[in-house]
Parts: structure tokens; sequence; C-alpha cells
């Protein structure tokens, strides 16, 4: 315990708690920095794929390798935080984050873009997990569910703000600077953070490694989420094209690579999941504790939240590829667009505290779902040719504050009968679930987006008389590749008035698809949300804090 305060320097964390809340905003902005870069790319996106003459996949894998990247390494890295500190991992993401937004600004191509999104994620990876694990650490009883508001709140909020500040950056200056943005706010982190935040670790962590569970789990994400998103080019079960890494190809002629990816991916996720509990069971060092699972809480919140993050980023991918290619929108006007989103989510985050202890945290994450629900449901269902961005406002706020009511209690339901020793594993399993759920949902609505757009376009031009079938053709490959944004050059082209309406149709049916297939998810995670344990609306985690100068700090330190 001496060692834990004495790194908190200068009485800053235990002056009245004051230092513990200054922290809290130090933890907050990191936390604002990778959420907001998982949503500011979206609105920049149409300008990144002309600016780099990028096709549809390659758009889908600037977003997608970010989460995927989180996912992969959260699990790992939030173990290393609780063995070697978790201040010490947060201030070493922040300053990966930064470099890498520099190199992602910078990127005169699109695989250097991809390059840096994946450093990116490295950093995110360590960030995330150091948070939940410091708030876990340090906030207990009714301090703790403000932390968790504020947390969760930061959550919910940014990534509604993200497509605002990217689409502003973007008009104004260059899509280059929705990275940039992020130099600064890791600075101030950074010198926050050595001031405010005091490092804590699990003193009983077993030491070792474990590197064949992060291959299995490293290789089965990566093998889904690539058949996931390559589906289109390789063909989901006949190949349309060979797979070639160097000088080895696919020798199959008859069945793609795809399906293989599917479930060999799937097989390599179950087996990774069988090794950990054989590694628990036996006294080994394990990335995965199997037996977290036991606590329903957890259990049950993980399934939900991760089925909620698929219709979630998904729609956050695809709309505004729609506002800007079909209503000729600019980025910042996109991101204006989101903004009764942020309203909403900044709204009810504060409130959903209050109203767990007023009718249980259960019942105010279903409300959330519900909420989110129906907003999605009501978006897609405005989505026309002529809709307004002040058409969109309703419901988007309404989808907002169900994001700041389930975000916000789901995360601190996840870990409220966790024992903070293990915080950091069950911390780093809840946000990889969650970023799985983000990159399958880019994934699975990228391809329902792009397959559906391609396959209407092809349908609506043959229905035109007079037009010559490679025209068709031409037409309907080039807005699949571009993820839509050929419109803005069809339209300047001699005699597009008589395709330009049956394109716009085609991407406003695609685009309903993805978001009723969005909704569809958010619906399953309602169902879900029911099955977590109910819990009285005053009820608090047994495990009690002790006061020392002044400052609540955990027992177990």
């Amino acid at each position: 315990m001496d060692q834990t305060l004495s790194s908190y320097g200068g009485g800053a964390m235990h002056e009245s708690g004051r230092g513990r809340w200054l922290g809290l905003a130090m933890l907050s902005l990191g936390v604002a920095m990778i959420i907001v870069d998982a949503t500011i790319v979206n609105v920049a996106v149409p300008s990144i794929i002309r600016d780099l003459d990028l096709d549809s996949t390659t758009a889908e894998w600037i977003n997608t390798v970010y989460a995927l990247v989180f996912a992969a390494l959260l699990i790992t890295l939030g173990r290393i935080g609780d063995l070697v500190g978790r201040r010490a991992l947060y201030l070493v993401g922040l300053a990966i984050f930064g470099a890498a937004s520099v190199l992602a600004g910078a990127a005169p191509t699109g695989e250097l873009l991809i390059l840096a999104r994946i450093l990116q994620g490295v950093g995110g990876a360590m960030i995330l997990p150091a948070t939940q694990s410091i708030l876990n650490t340090n906030f207990r009883g009714r301090d703790r569910a403000i932390a968790f508001g504020i947390w969760g709140a930061t959550i919910g909020g940014m990534a509604a703000i993200g497509p605002l500040l990217g689409g502003w950056l973007t008009t104004n200056f260059s899509w280059r600077w929705a990275f940039f943005i992020n130099v600064p706010v890791a600075i101030v982190a950074i010198l926050g953070t050595r001031r405010y935040i005091g490092e804590s670790k699990d003193e009983n962590a077993k030491a070792g490694l474990d590197p064949f569970g992060f291959l299995l789990i490293t290789a089965g994400l990566t093998a889904v989420v690539f058949a996931l998103i390559e589906g289109r080019s390789y063909g989901w079960w006949t190949p349309t094209k060979p797979f070639t890494i160097g000088s080895w190809t696919w020798p199959l002629d008859t069945v793609s690579i795809i399906p293989f990816l599917l479930v060999g991916g799937s097989l390599l996720l179950v087996l990774f999941l069988w090794v950990e509990g054989r590694r628990d069971r036996a006294g080994k060092f394990f990335l995965f504790d199997v037996g977290l699972w036991r606590y329903p809480a957890f259990r049950y919140g993980n399934l939900a939240g991760t089925i909620v993050a698929l219709g979630e980023f998904g729609l956050l991918f695809a709309l505004p590829l729609f506002l800007q290619g079909v209503i000729g929108y600019s980025a910042f006007e996109t991101g204006l667009v989101f903004l009764s989103l942020a309203v909403g989510a900044f709204v009810a985050a504060p409130l959903a505290a209050r109203l767990s202890r007023a009718y249980g945290p259960r019942r105010v994450v279903t409300l959330g779902m519900v909420l989110e629900a129906v907003g999605i449901l009501s978006t897609s269902l405005l989505i026309s040719s002529t809709v307004s961005g002040l058409a969109l406002a309703l419901p988007l706020f309404v989808y907002g504050i169900g994001v700041g009511l389930a975000t916000a209690q789901l995360t601190s339901i996840v870990l409220s009968d966790i024992p903070p020793e293990r915080s950091g594993l069950a911390s780093g399993a809840n946000s990889t679930m969650r970023q799985v759920g983000s990159a399958l949902g880019i994934a699975i609505l990228g391809t329902v987006l792009f397959t559906a757009l391609g396959n209407g376009v092809h349908e609506n031009l043959s229905a035109i008389p007079g037009l010559p079938p490679a025209a068709v053709d031409g037409i309907a490959e080039a807005m699949e590749a571009s993820a839509g944004q050929a419109l803005v050059t069809i339209r300047d082209q001699p005699g597009a008035e008589a395709v330009v309406p049956a394109v716009e149709q085609a991407f406003v049916d695609a685009t309903r698809l993805a978001g009723f297939v969005a909704a569809g998810f958010v619906l399953l995670g309602v169902v879900l949300s029911l099955l977590l344990p109910k819990q009285a609306p005053h009820e608090e985690p047994d495990h009690e804090p002790v006061e020392i100068d002044g400052t609540d700090l955990p027992a177990t330190a």
C-alpha cells in the first residue's frame, strides 16, 4: 500500500479527494481521444476516398483495422497493465496513440494510413483497459457510480461528437486534421496523468507469458473479420478472383478461401477459450480468465454489449456515406446531423446513475437499448433521396439518449461483482467484446451496404430502356467499389438525368437495409439485457474502501 500511495506525489490524489477527480478528467481525455477516433473518420471517409483514390474495401479496412487491432490486443495489454502498472500502461498508450496520429495525418497512401490505424489500435488497446482498471480500483460506492457515469458519458458523447468534429476539420481544413487533433490532447493527458494519477497493479498476478493464447485470439479475429470484409472481393463461396499471398495462391478453383477463413477463425477462437481454461486450471499464466464468465452480470452484460456494438458502429459507418453521396452534404453538414445524437447522449448519461439508483441498473440498460433500437428504426424508415438532416434529428436524438443510458450503466454492471484484483482481466475482456462487436459491425453492415448498393444499382439501371449493359455494369461496379461516392462524379456526366434517380434509389434502399440490420442487432441486445441479474436500486458493490488522508482507496491496495 505504501508503494501505491507514494506514487501519487505531492498529495494531489488525496487532498480532500480532489486529485482523484482531476485524475478522472485525465482518464476521460484519453478515452475521449480513442473513442472519437473510432467515429471521427466516418465523415472524413468520402474525402479520404477521393484524395487517396481508395476503393470501398480499403475504406472499410481504414475503419475496421482500428477496432480489430484494438480487440486483438486488449486482453493481452490489460493483463500487462495488471502486472507492470496500469498508469504506466496508460502513459505508453497515450504516447503511441499520439505518434500514430501524426503518421495517419501525414499518410500519402491508403496502405500507410491503414498502418497508422493499426498503431492507433495498439495505443488504444493500452488506454481503454487501463482507464477501466484505474476507475475500478480507486472509486467505490456512490463515487464509483458517478465516476462510471462520467466515463460512460464520455464514451457515448464522444462517439457522437466524433462525426461533428471530423466534419468541421475536414470541411474547413483537411481530413488529415481529424488525426492531427489528437496530438495536443495526448500531450495534456500525459502531463495530467503524471501529476494526478497514482500507480496500481495486481500484486498477486502470476508471472509468465501466453504467446500461444495471443496467437490464437489474434489469428481467429483477423480471419473472421478479413472474411467478412473481403467476401465481396474473393467470393463468398465460388472464387471470383485468385487469393494470393506472396508466391502462394489459394489452390481450389471451386470453393473460395472465404468460408474456410470464417470457419477456421471461429474454431481458433473456441480453441483459445479452451486453452485459457486449461492454463487457469493448471495454475499457469493466462490471458483470458474463463472463470469470470461464472458471474452472471459479467456474462450477460458482455454478450449484450457486444451485440449492441454490432449495430451502433455499423450505422455510424453507413449513414455518413449516404448523406454525402446522395444528399450532397459536406463533411461538416454531415457532422451537424449527428449533433442531435451527441446532445441526447450527453443529456442522458449523467442521468443514468440517478435513474439506476431509483429503478435499478438493469432497467436503465434495457430502456437505453430499447431507445437505441427505436432511434435506429425511425432513422432507417425516414431515409430517402430527399430527406433532410433536420428530419433525422429527432430519431438520432432518441438514439443518443439510448446510448447515454445504456453505455454508462452496462459497463458498471459488467464489473460490479468482479474483485478489484481481477479488474484488469475483466475490463480487458469487456472492452475486447465491445471492440469485437465494433469490428464485426462495420464489416457486416459495410458488406450489406455495398453488396445491396451494387446489386440495386444494377437492377434499377437494367430497367431503363436503351441503356447499354456495359454502362449498367460499369456504373454498378463504380458505385460499389467507391462506397457510393462515384455518384458525385456520375451527376456531372452528360445525360446523367436518366440514371441518377435510379442510382440514388439504390443507395437509399441499401442504406435502409443496413439500418434495419443494425436495429435487429440492438433488439437482440435488448433481449440479452433482460437476462442481467436484478440489483436493488440502492445496491452497492461488496468491496468497501478504506480512507487514508481523506482519500478513499480500495481495501486491497
